[in-house]
């Protein structure tokens, strides 16, 4: 299994006044659901934050995004191990497939990868 990024993701009912701050560091939007906003170094495509104000079909907003090659394998492991799973491995609309797992120190992680 690889990560491909690892992304913080920001709950806050003033999404448009975050993505005008972190604007001012060089951030500039690359998707937009309404609900979530990620924005993105133009220089370094990687380096990314999301903005939220509730995660849409989850009952949790996660604290940050953990995105695997393999989310069905890092699935498989977290169960293997014990870890708790917070939401349901599925598939989302938006072209995604995540669960949701929580850390030692009670953050929750959503593990995704694009399908």
């Amino acid at each position: 299994m690889t990560v491909r990024r690892v992304v913080p993701n920001i709950q806050s009912e003033g999404v448009r006044e975050s993505r005008d701050f972190y604007g001012l560091l060089g951030f500039e939007e690359v998707m937009n659901h309404g609900w979530i906003t990620t924005l993105a170094s133009p220089s370094n495509p990687a380096a990314q934050i999301s903005v939220m104000t509730a995660d849409l079909t989850a009952p949790v907003t996660p604290d940050l995004s953990v995105e695997v090659d393999d989310v069905d394998a890092a699935y498989a492991v977290m169960r293997k191990n014990g870890a708790e799973i917070v939401h349901p491995l599925q598939d989302e609309e938006w072209g995604v497939r995540r669960f949701f797992v929580r850390d030692p120190t009670g953050r929750v992680v959503n593990v995704l990868s694009h399908r």
